[in-house]
């Protein structure tokens, strides 16, 4: 049982356990509201270079079971108020203490998680620190940045997936951090799946002859990545394209749309929005930390909102034959209540 402390950028120290790796690390500090799902929360690559704590407080419980991984884990450090280190399940391979020490991931335990998060909610999302030592200077604590963050969680090289049943499409998916999921759920529908780095080019895409392409999901501020922009433009009417959280964003910032970093931003898997065409409400899984301005929404129209805040959560670009979604309809909340929009989108196909 040895201590390790949380650390916030303003001066607020938790004190608690240490589990996972022994090492200290820095990040953006950030909470999920999830009540299941920590391993699928621990393998986001959209968790880069963060510090997640988990609102509910009862985790490990089911154990690590490796084919429910959505990626590799890419988080800085792991939050959580009671850790289970005898999982009880029939799935269960073995414990998160053992993941985490496992993927370089410190983590700490026996925290007041509420507290935290109160704290979160009222000033912001801040940088923080996992560490067995105060340090006497925290200066370091507000210098960090998380940059290059697509970069470090892209796939390298290109891979193909092959559709499940007969084949009836051909896609291309560009890896800015994707979630597996999106992958299977159109392997499921038939399609084969090319996924490829952030960096391919249009020209590149466009070789494939694809039916379709796909923009991941994905880390840190969408405006840095200035060349995946460019390269947006140049496919847009050319193919069917639909957008998934990152996507999103880089899709609106490719229409001349701008987004801007949130107070605490979207992450739980029981986050409301409405359609606006039908005005119907969905339970949706989310987790990002920027939004798409509405009011500079011109060439495209709203399709979702978020009830709670009223931001942006979908645009349709009908002349492009392109649209896009904030949160992740290949998620199982509800457990299912907007995987239909990927048969929408075979269906634009």
């Amino acid at each position: 049982m040895k201590k390790r402390y949380l650390i916030l950028q303003d001066g607020t120290i938790f004190e608690g356990t240490a589990f996972g790796a022994e090492q200290a690390c820095v990040g953006e500090l950030v909470f999920t509201t999830a009540p299941v799902g920590y391993l699928e929360t621990i393998t986001d690559p959209s968790y880069c270079g963060q510090i997640v704590v988990q609102c509910f407080p009862l985790i490990g419980n089911y154990g690590v079971i490796e084919e429910d991984f959505e990626g590799v884990p890419a988080l800085s450090g792991y939050v959580v108020r009671h850790l289970c280190h005898e999982p009880s399940n029939y799935r269960a391979q073995y414990n998160l203490d053992k993941l985490l020490k496992d993927k370089g991931v410190p983590g700490i335990s026996g925290v007041d998680v509420r507290r935290i998060t109160e704290i979160i909610r009222d000033a912001g999302v801040m940088n923080a620190a996992i560490a067995d030592e105060i340090p006497s200077d925290l200066s370091f604590l507000s210098e960090y940045r998380i940059v290059n963050a697509v970069e470090r969680v892209s796939t390298k090289e290109r891979k193909v997936l092959p559709a499940q049943g007969a084949q009836k499409y051909e896609i291309a998916l560009i890896d800015y951090g994707e979630k597996r999921n999106i992958a299977r759920s159109l392997v499921r529908r038939g399609c084969r799946v090319t996924i490829l780095p952030h960096n391919v080019s249009a020209e590149e895409v466009l070789a494939l002859h694809p039916d379709g392409v796909m923009l991941s999901n994905g880390p840190g501020d969408p405006a840095e990545n200035t060349a995946c922009i460019a390269e947006i433009q140049k496919l847009l009417g050319k193919v069917p394209i639909m957008g998934i959280c990152l996507g999103h964003q880089l899709l609106a910032l490719a229409n001349g749309c701008t987004t801007r970093k949130m107070k605490f931003g979207h992450r739980g898997a029981n986050q409301p929005v409405r359609d606006l065409r039908n005005n119907r409400c969905y339970i949706t899984s989310q987790n990002h930390g920027y939004e798409v301005v509405a009011d500079s929404i011109h060439t495209g129209k709203p399709l979702f909102v978020h009830v709670n805040d009223a931001t942006c959560e979908g645009i349709a670009y009908p002349k492009l034959n392109a649209w896009s979604v904030q949160f992740h309809p290949e998620a199982c909340p509800g457990p299912r209540d907007t995987e239909f929009l990927f048969d929408q989108y075979l269906q634009s196909i």
